[in-house]
């Protein structure tokens, strides 16, 4: 299996938002954002080029920007993973992972630092993120057998503007 980890694109500036009284998890992209995402995504679909699966994050910049991704793999359904909420056990992730092992490319959206966690955990079975994920960031990670703490190889992290190149 092949994991696509992706950080979500640019949302409303938090402390603003706070100011409204709305939740945080009812954060928005920013137009921009949804703008640069749909670049980012021709991108990863320059260098990933089929998804089978695609996860998100139940807060709404994650969910957000899923379905720009997802439109770009040809309207993919978006699944809501709780495991990818912020501060979630990692655990839960290999849990949900093992729901698709059937799945050659699995794409998940999320947040930092607990995205470079997952991406760190899963490499190195390390709890602490040795990894920076830019916003519309991704990483690809690669496991010969099953999804564990410490079993995948990281193949490549690449921030957004990278991204954004490749996809022109």
């Amino acid at each position: 299996m092949q994991l696509l980890v992706i950080r979500h694109a640019i949302a409303e500036d938090a402390e603003k938002f706070a100011a409204t009284g709305a939740d945080d998890s009812l954060r928005p992209l920013t137009k921009p954002g949804k703008r640069k995402m749909k670049e980012v995504a021709a991108g990863l679909r320059e260098i990933v080029e089929t998804l089978d699966v695609i996860g998100a994050s139940p807060l709404l910049r994650a969910q957000q920007t899923a379905e720009i991704v997802a439109k770009a793999y040809g309207d993919l359904p978006v699944s809501t993973v709780r495991a990818l909420s912020p501060g979630s056990d990692p655990s839960g992730l290999v849990d949900w992972l093992g729901q698709h092992a059937s799945a050659e490319v699995v794409a998940i959206v999320g947040h930092e630092p607990h995205l470079g966690m997952l991406v760190t955990w899963l490499t190195t079975g390390a709890r602490d993120s040795r990894v920076a994920m830019s916003k519309g960031g991704a990483a690809l990670l690669e496991f010969s057998s099953g999804v564990a703490a410490g079993s995948g190889i990281l193949q490549w992290l690449l921030i957004g503007s990278q991204l954004r190149r490749i996809g022109r």
